[in-house]
């Protein structure tokens, strides 16, 4: 058994996922893919992108890849515990792998595709060749990884016109059932001209074990059409979690990201979008609450490569115990993106003196007719507000959650998904309890 780590210039103990029906393409760039791996290996704190977060941690586990047997133990029940039921169409992936049987795929219009990517390979693969035909390591190691292994995962596909009115949901359940594994889903979502939809991506696991997710999900946005994105990670404290969400956008597409990051013992959740038509728009939100040790890592960059463009993007953070936040933002605008009008900004709240939040925004900027901004504050709890919240009965632990929740409030209130915003609200308010807290030592 081996761990992640690079060996001889390959990854010893791991192969490419080949099945025997593969077109040549796939099977080319799954050996493609890992082979870079291989000869580059996994990034350091050399790494700009990286420089926060070590992976000393993820890659000295000796994991193994998940299969589509593991994962018994999930049942109806322990997904429903796990993601709230939103009411339309659900998929389910058991350590990477659709399970049908957990799954619901009835109340789709006319001209939306939703089914699995293992699917989609089984039956007409091509289809899926332009989001694995890139250079290996193009955005870092661990999509080259994914590239290499992933063998399912969410496909939807918008037909023109397509609108979908209830939320379609993903649930990405982990197992690993006492061996370390790592799984892979990989989603394609794709957007045809003037459709519309809302996507819930919902993380968990069994408490406890010890398990790596590594996600991509792609979308393509074409002229006009909207999505609305929502992303949930609440893996255990002991699970590592590593995510891409790749967004490329066309000619007045409007794409919303709501990312609500609570577990993982290193969680990374990292957004590329690249606003490639004429007044696209793009806007950014998440919270990040870790605490004990827990670090999460957020890394965004936006691609302002057309005219008359748009994206916001606000982050706020809560941190508690020996917690470690990063926020680390690029905006980029192109020669010739013209009317770009831009903005990032990130929040923190200290809890704890050995918290540590490292907060990075920036602009790169090549031409003149542009609105950007950016800002980033760390401070600590109010102790005025809360003495004036303890003068009149409130003892102090309700005190101190009214103060956190006040802070939040704002990325929450954008959750425009009522069952889900109040599972949130019950999750961030009990978030910083004291007696919900781990012991620290």
């Amino acid at each position: 058994m081996t761990t992640l780590s690079a060996v001889g210039g390959v990854l010893s103990g791991f192969e490419p996922r080949l099945g025997s029906r593969d077109p040549d393409w796939l099977a080319e760039a799954r050996v493609a893919a890992l082979q870079w791996v291989g000869e580059h290996g996994f990034p350091t704190r050399k790494n700009e992108d990286w420089k926060y977060t070590g992976l000393a941690p993820i890659l000295a586990v000796p994991f193994e890849a998940a299969t589509v047997a593991s994962g018994s133990r999930v049942t109806a029940d322990v997904i429903d515990a796990a993601a709230v039921d939103l009411g339309g169409p659900r998929l389910v992936f058991v350590n990477g792998h659709f399970v049908a049987a957990l799954s619901r795929l009835t109340g789709l219009p006319a001209g939306a595709v939703v089914t699995s990517v293992g699917a989609v390979l089984a039956a007409g693969p091509d289809r899926l060749e332009p989001f694995f035909a890139h250079t290996p390591g193009e955005h870092h190691a661990f999509a080259a990884f994914n590239d290499a292994l992933a063998e399912d995962g969410a496909f939807i596909h918008l037909t023109s016109g397509a609108i979908v009115d209830e939320p379609i949901q993903l649930v990405f359940f982990s197992d690993a059932g006492g061996v370390p594994l790592i799984s892979s889903p990989r989603s394609v979502i794709i957007a045809d001209s003037g459709s519309r939809a809302t996507i819930v991506e919902t993380y968990a696991g069994i408490d406890a074990d010890v398990y790596c997710t590594n996600a991509v999900t792609e979308l393509v946005l074409a002229d006009d059409s909207q999505i609305e994105h929502y992303k949930v990670q609440n893996e255990p404290v002991t699970a590592f979690h590593v995510a891409l969400l790749s967004v490329r956008q066309a000619r007045g597409s409007r794409f919303s990201s709501h990312s609500i990051m609570l577990g993982g013992a290193i969680a990374r959740h990292e957004i590329r979008v690249l606003l490639d038509g004429v007044g696209a728009e793009v806007s950014l939100d998440g919270v990040y609450l870790p605490q004990g040790d827990q670090l999460h890592d957020n890394t965004i960059f936006v691609d302002h490569a057309a005219t008359d463009c748009t994206s916001h993007q606000l982050y706020k953070g809560v941190l508690d115990g020996r917690a470690h936040g990063v926020f680390n933002g690029q905006i980029m605008v192109r020669h010739g993106a013209d009317g770009t009008d831009a903005n990032q900004n990130n929040k923190n709240l200290i809890l704890s003196d050995r918290a540590e939040v490292d907060t990075r925004p920036r602009l790169e900027i090549y031409t003149d007719d542009v609105k950007c901004t950016h800002g980033a504050a760390v401070g600590q709890m109010d102790e005025e507000a809360l003495l004036y919240l303890r003068a009149r009965g409130i003892p102090l632990e309700e005190a101190r959650g009214l103060l956190i929740y006040a802070f939040v409030h704002q990325m929450v209130d954008r959750i425009t998904l009522i069952p889900l915003r109040k599972q949130l609200e019950s999750m961030v308010a009990g978030r910083f309890r004291k007696d919900d807290r781990p012991v620290e030592s």
